[in-house]
């Protein structure tokens, strides 16, 4: 690779393989990634996370990805936003069923709530394979396309796992959950 100028030969020759140039996308916009990254995020490790995602989404799908103005920069600010947006789901679903977990006793001012032990329960008594696919969808955010190959089956096999699932739960915590989350899974 020579001392090519822009993002358009870069992302020619890192198409063909050349990972130097791909190196060198990367050192180009890597701090303005960063620093959109850590605006929406606000903590620098999430925002290093936000970056990590981008350039990884940029060579994951980097047939697909389209220059503008012959940057790749609009391309990598926009996918940064979307793993942002990602992330911050992915915590809100996380904290969720965090709260709905029982706690010791002292650990919160009030007492554990019933449904909450009913919802723990509910999740131990699953398959050890849909228990992971739940945590995968629920908890790390992945698209059921994502994790059914994750715990060995289909996209198909995985939705209708997890409408299972949910109706299960459903059905053990009397049709009113703090989990209304999990309607979002189908």
């Amino acid at each position: 690779m020579g001392t090519l100028e822009t993002d358009a030969d870069l992302w020619r020759d890192a198409l063909a393989g050349d990972g130097d140039a791909f190196g060198a996308l990367f050192d180009r916009h890597r701090d303005r990634v960063f620093r959109h990254a850590y605006r929406l995020v606000q903590h620098a490790a999430d925002a290093e996370d936000t970056l990590a995602a981008a350039f990884l989404e940029l060579w994951r799908r980097r047939r697909a990805v389209r220059l503008v103005d012959d940057s790749v920069l609009p391309w990598l600010l926009l996918t940064a936003t979307n793993c942002a947006r990602n992330l911050a789901r992915s915590r809100r679903r996380h904290h969720a069923v965090l709260d709905a977990l029982p706690r010791e006793p002292g650990e919160a001012d009030a007492p554990p709530d019933p449904m909450d032990r009913t919802l723990v329960a509910s999740i131990s008594r699953l398959r050890p394979r849909d228990a992971r696919l739940l945590a995968l969808v629920a908890l790390a955010d992945l698209e059921i396309r994502e994790a059914a190959p994750l715990v060995g089956l289909s996209p198909g096999a995985a939705r209708v796992r997890l409408h299972r699932i949910r109706a299960t739960l459903q059905d053990d915590l009397g049709h009113t959950t703090r989990a209304d989350y999990l309607t979002e899974m189908s």
